[in-house]
């Protein structure tokens, strides 16, 4: 019989292996992953972090879209606020232009029309997270203000530009158009239009054709408007497609890296009780000597 005269060196090893084991189990189910290193399996931790660069890349175009849905959708109530109070202002010029109309009554009318332009003033500056919205690009410059020299009562100080924000690798999006484009469009220009239909009602002529023109304005507006309808669809569609590709990016992330529970804590349990019995035998070894091993 053959006696290990040194048996330590063996036993240090197999306790050094075991608690690596017990740690490398514990990080596991802490975690919940079983590639917490590249050294644990370098290619599932390639496929793992290329898996984490896409989803941070579809969280960040999900926190775009919700940035942007806000403004869109601030901007098409907006503009059907514009068409509502157009409307009001036909219905008040069909009033003025009845002949039993007085012109103290006219008069009176055209002081609601002049509210009417005062709001529709206020909606073409609609302004969003510090940003004015129908003002092209130049979104910290105030689109109109009140210009007495101008046949239409305000001047555009805004630009024609619009602005685009990318929602996918392969997806971008317009997000508005330019108050020039809207409010300020040759033959449907709002403010022009409600100005004559103001200046007809005070001089009592030109009523009907004024009330003509204010519905072509509006009803150029609502055909405007129908972008911004279009683009909340759009919206809607991507963060359907990017949760969608959220999802799949998650259940392989799971698939790739994953720790199965169950078998890493039955593991667990085994090193424990193997590092146990390790302790114990170097233990025991320390009171035996080499005549005991021969008896």
């Amino acid at each position: 019989m053959r006696v290990n005269p040194d048996p330590y060196p063996d036993l240090l090893a197999a306790v050094a292996q075991t608690q690596q084991q017990i740690q490398t189990d514990e990080q596991e189910i802490a975690s919940g992953q079983s590639v917490n290193l590249p050294s644990d399996d370098p290619a599932a931790a390639a496929l793992l972090a290329q898996n984490a660069g896409q989803t941070a890349q579809a969280d960040q175009f999900q926190r775009s879209i919700g940035s942007v849905q806000g403004e869109i959708q601030n901007a098409d109530t907006a503009l059907s606020s514009v068409t509502a109070a157009l409307q009001q202002a036909i219905t008040l010029g069909v009033e003025g232009a009845n002949g039993t109309v007085n012109s103290a009554d006219r008069a009176a009318i055209a002081t609601q029309i002049q509210g009417i332009q005062s709001q529709l003033l206020s909606l073409a500056n609609l302004s969003y997270q510090g940003n004015y919205v129908f003002g092209g690009t130049a979104n910290q410059t105030t689109p109109y203000v009140l210009d007495s020299s101008s046949p239409s009562g305000v001047t555009y100080q805004g630009n024609t530009g619009v602005n685009s924000v990318t929602l996918g690798s392969q997806f971008s999006l317009q997000t508005n158009l330019p108050g020039s484009q809207l409010f300020s469009a040759p033959g449907a220009d709002v403010f022009q239009s409600i100005q004559d239909l103001i200046t007809s009602l005070q001089s009592g002529t030109g009523i009907n054709t004024a009330v003509t023109e204010v519905g072509a304005a509006n009803n150029y507006i609502s055909s405007q408007s129908v972008f911004y309808g279009n683009a909340l669809n759009q919206l809607t569609a991507q963060q359907t497609y990017l949760g969608t590709e959220t999802t799949e990016l998650a259940q392989q992330q799971n698939t790739e890296g994953g720790a199965n529970l169950p078998d890493v804590i039955s593991n667990l349990t085994t090193a424990q009780t193997s590092l146990q019995a390790t302790l114990e035998a170097i233990g025991q070894t320390a009171n035996t000597n080499l005549f005991e091993y021969l008896k």
